[in-house]
């Protein structure tokens, strides 16, 4: 076998060399080096790989579909299915002629739990490791847990473009490290003078750099947006352009990702997401437009959601992404947004295993038998994060009481989706109940298929779509994509395919959503409140809206409350017979939202669900404020008066807490909510409205749940204020991703360094000022900043504001003298 002469090519022997001495190793090489495509096949002919394949893990079904097709095509086979394999949720192309077998993620954790030696593996390979999505830390915990009990003559590689080099070689045990440095061309990066206020002015912003873009320079254009609706949106602004464009994001059908990634005779426009930072090459580009955002999910601990987010990228991304330009001629990447900006972008996105929620991490560790702390990850499950995650669990049934995996926890690890879909599908008994859970359970991984945000919330309506309804906003496409995935659940049940859904879709949905179980407040339409003591709302003109009860499948967080999206009636009687041990009677005091004030009633609820209420005479004052207290929490904590000073001091513990542990107490809305009763109550008696709530001293409360000595020790590791020279001090903002101290760069004149925080354990930031309080550039290493991008700053601001000093040795100036008063 002759492969081609790629960049990688001339680390292929080293790697080849290192992996017959070792079991890891760790491959670096920049983007468009050959390394997802060669790596394989030349390790394939590697004696140690004869009796058994190579696995490719990647990151999305497109980069996979598109590996797997490019190493058949240069071993002569055409398509995968022989020498090489391709396996993804939706499509398998394997046979027993496969040595290769490129394969998704979320499907090598599947296969690791029902065969956890991975017998007839050779070795696994991790290509962009570095975009340490959730199920590639998994699957690497996994395979390292597995290789050092049962298989130590197992392979490890990773391979990434832009690796944290050090902390994957500690992880893999101090393996050896190939480097290629490749042949890129020279990539021109242009920087827009000024930046977007926000992500919506995309589309307007992308659309006239790609037309100027075009004037200017030769070559395809690759443009990268954060998700579909600003793909759709900026298309709509490039009508009439003498170029081809095409959308590229992972919702697309096969064909038409093709499409944007298969040579064409006219000039190209390729609108993509993030998924074409890596592994992807698409043929042509030599212009880049980044616009600077991508879609991230992100656990709000208010609700316990998790929800797509529009964020910044890192400098590794934007680097990955201007990479593409130069993959074979000379190209340029144009970046809207300043330099100013850039300079403050974190290095590195950070890991999805520190943001996402947690309960199908959790589940797939108590099914291979191994608690979280004790795998090797390079960054370990967030404590809080996976409290909330063990506690759905329990919810789900999956866990006891104990924290061990039950039966069902096992079934559910068993069906290859998210817990609470799991869970629904084994909720379902005959088989018209087995295919309206199969259907349910693909509508619900993918998009909404009635377009627009009025739309009714009856899931039904959707479920309608997939055996012949109609909707004059229906998407076409997600239908499509929904019975396919339906498809895949029927098997996973062991349905007929042809077999119709029947039943009810609410007990159903109650079975994997028993915290989104809501009941009406009040005599308001579409008010509700949700069985995580969350309040959620429908429009007034929804015909669900006067429902007694409802199974709620999808929210949309907006403030404090959420919208519902998508939810089914659901019955009492059947709300009865699934959780008979979570009704009760309770006596005692309750709050009543039309008075705004706590009184004492007898109440049959359903954990904060009250089905049943009537008044009682009286209740004892413990428990009108433990009342208080509750419905303090259920609005989100919006009725106490939290002030600038509070809101610092909260920030500040919760610093401390991820420098030094538990031993700081948790005030996260989640665990505040949770815990309402125990710190806020005491505080509450004699109070029986509402809105005596506001009068409370939040700062006195906040710092009163902390012992003297800590009170002290957070004082002097985190200070309010930290003092500047010349007798100046400045406020510190803890509540923000990174600490933040602002100051004019005059200021900061005779300050080389940042102080530690916390001796070093939580970090701090400047953002320098202009002299009329604009931010020229943020820094957490002040020293650095002053002998390397300062000399670009002072070359700057000396012509904008030359009657200001701008010292070419700022360290060592003396700042000018604070105000007289």
């Amino acid at each position: 076998m002759i492969l081609p002469e790629l960049p990688v090519s001339e680390a292929l022997p080293r790697l080849a060399e290192a992996l017959r001495q070792g079991s890891n190793a760790v491959l670096v090489a920049p983007p468009g080096a050959g390394k997802t495509t060669l790596a394989p096949l030349a390790l394939m002919a590697e004696p140690w790989a004869q009796d058994g394949k190579i696995l490719v893990l990647e990151p999305r079904r497109v980069a996979a579909r598109a590996a797997a097709r490019r190493m058949a095509d240069l071993l002569g086979e055409g398509q995968p299915g022989g020498t090489i394999g391709l396996a993804t949720r939706l499509d398998r192309m394997v046979s027993d002629r496969t040595r290769v077998e490129v394969v998704t993620e979320g499907l090598l954790v599947r296969r690791l739990q029902s065969d956890p030696s991975l017998d007839g593996v050779a070795a696994v390979l991790f290509d962009e490791a570095h975009e340490r999505n959730l199920d590639t830390d998994l699957a690497l915990a996994f395979c390292l847990d597995m290789q050092r009990a049962l298989r130590p003559e197992l392979r490890l590689l990773a391979m990434s473009a832009t690796l944290d080099v050090s902390r994957f070689v500690g992880l893999l045990g101090d393996c050896p490290v190939i480097e290629s440095l490749g042949r890129a061309y020279p990539v021109q990066v242009e920087h827009r003078p000024r930046d977007l206020k926000e992500a919506r002015e995309l589309p307007e912003a992308m659309a006239g750099a790609i037309r100027d873009a075009l004037r200017a320079h030769p070559g395809d254009v690759l443009a990268f947006l954060p998700g579909w609706g600003e793909i759709r949106r900026t298309a709509e602004r490039l009508s009439g352009i003498e170029a081809e464009v095409l959308p590229l994001h992972g919702e697309l059908p096969p064909a038409e990702q093709d499409r944007a990634l298969n040579p064409s005779s006219r000039r190209k426009v390729v609108l993509a997401t993030s998924i074409a930072e890596t592994s992807l090459t698409v043929p042509g580009v030599r212009i880049v437009v980044d616009g600077g955002f991508r879609r991230t999910p992100r656990l709000d601990p208010a609700s316990g959601l998790a929800r797509l987010a529009t964020v910044r990228i890192s400098r590794a991304a934007a680097d990955q992404r201007a990479g593409r330009a130069g993959r074979t001629a000379p190209g340029v990447a144009i970046r809207l947004w300043s330099e100013a900006l850039h300079r403050g972008l974190p290095l590195q996105d950070r890991p999805e295993i520190l943001e996402a929620e947690l309960s199908g991490l959790a589940l797939d560790c108590a099914a291979w038998g191994a608690a979280p702390a004790d795998l090797p990850f390079l960054d370990p499950p967030p404590a809080g994060a996976l409290a909330a995650a063990r506690a759905l669990l329990r919810d789900l049934d999956a866990l006891d009481g104990e924290g061990r995996i039950t039966a069902m926890g096992r079934g559910m690890a068993r069906m290859g989706t998210h817990p609470r879909l799991a869970r629904m599908l084994l909720a379902a008994v005959d088989e018209g109940e087995k295919a309206l859970a199969a259907d349910l359970a693909a509508l619900l991984e993918e998009r909404d298929p009635i377009r627009g945000r009025d739309q009714p919330s009856d899931i039904n309506l959707r479920l309608e779509l997939l055996h012949g309804g109609d909707h004059q906003d229906a998407d076409r496409a997600t239908i499509q994509r929904i019975r396919r995935a339906g498809a895949l659940h029927r098997r996973r049940l062991k349905l007929h395919g042809a077999a119709l859904p029947g039943g009810e879709a609410g007990p159903l949905l109650a079975a994997g959503f028993p915290d989104r179980i809501a009941a009406r407040r009040g005599s308001m339409d579409g008010a509700f409140r949700l069985a995580s003591g969350q309040g959620a709302r429908l429009a007034a003109t929804d015909p669900l809206s006067r429902a007694p009860l409802l199974a709620v499948a999808d929210l949309e967080l907006q403030g404090t409350e959420a919208r519902i999206r998508m939810a089914a009636r659901l019955d009492r009687a059947a709300l009865e017979a699934r959780f008979p041990e979570r009704l009760r009677w309770v006596e005692g005091a309750a709050f009543d939202a039309r008075a705004g004030a706590v009184l004492a009633r007898r109440r049959l609820v359903f954990g904060p669900l009250v089905l049943e209420d009537h008044a009682q005479p009286s209740a004892d004052p413990a428990a009108i404020a433990a009342a208080l207290a509750t419905a303090v929490a259920e609005r989100g904590l919006r009725d106490l008066d939290w002030s600038s000073s509070g809101k610092q001091l909260r920030a500040r513990i919760g610093w401390m807490r991820r420098a030094e542990g538990e031993a700081w107490p948790d005030l996260s809305d989640a665990a505040l909510i949770a815990t309402a009763e125990e710190w806020l109550a005491p505080h509450l008696h004699g109070r029986t409205k509402l809105a005596e709530a506001k009068a409370l001293d939040l700062v006195a409360v906040l710092r009163g749940m902390l012992p003297w000595d800590r009170q002290k020790r957070l004082d002097a590791a985190l200070p309010a204020r930290l003092d500047l020279p010349a007798g100046r001090s400045a406020a510190i903002d803890y509540d923000r991703e990174v600490p933040t101290l602002e100051a004019r760069a005059q200021h900061l004149f005779g300050l080389e360094t940042l102080p530690p925080l916390a001796g070093g354990a939580v970090p701090l930031q400047v953002a320098l000022l202009s002299p009329a309080g604009r931010p020229v550039a943020i820094t957490g290493d002040l020293a650095g900043f002053w002998r390397g991008a300062w000399a670009d700053v002072r070359r700057d601001m000396r012509g904008r504001y030359p009657r200001h000093p701008w010292p070419e040795e700022p360290w060592a100036a003396t700042p000018p003298p604070p105000p007289a008063r």
